[in-house]
């Protein structure tokens, strides 16, 4: 380092020493460490929440296509029994409706 002005000082650095950091900067890093985990945890909740809720919809929506599917084999039964069934004739009434209704 060159000497200015009858400067007595050589190579000494001013500030911090390498390393180290002062308590505030440390209270300040934890502060936001314990922040940033707040803010995951709760996204973490809310991701949770939307996924049960998800399965939760896929899951009513399989138990009704499981109801669909054992009346759609009720009717096929009573069909090979001879017999007409009252939901099929009922549903027959109504595609002709919404038939005639599109035309």
């Amino acid at each position: 380092m060159v000497l200015l002005q009858g400067s007595k000082r050589e190579g000494t650095k001013r500030g911090r020493k390498p390393g180290r950091k002062a308590k505030s900067d440390m209270k300040a890093k934890l502060e936001r460490s314990r922040q940033s985990a707040r803010e995951c945890r709760a996204r973490k909740k809310l991701r949770y929440q939307y996924l049960e809720e998800l399965v939760a919809n896929r899951e009513k929506a399989v138990f009704a296509l499981h109801r669909e599917l054992d009346q759609y084999r009720q009717w096929a039964k009573d069909i090979d029994e001879g017999k007409i069934p009252e939901g099929l004739l009922k549903l027959i009434e109504e595609e002709k409706i919404k038939k005639n209704e599109n035309e």
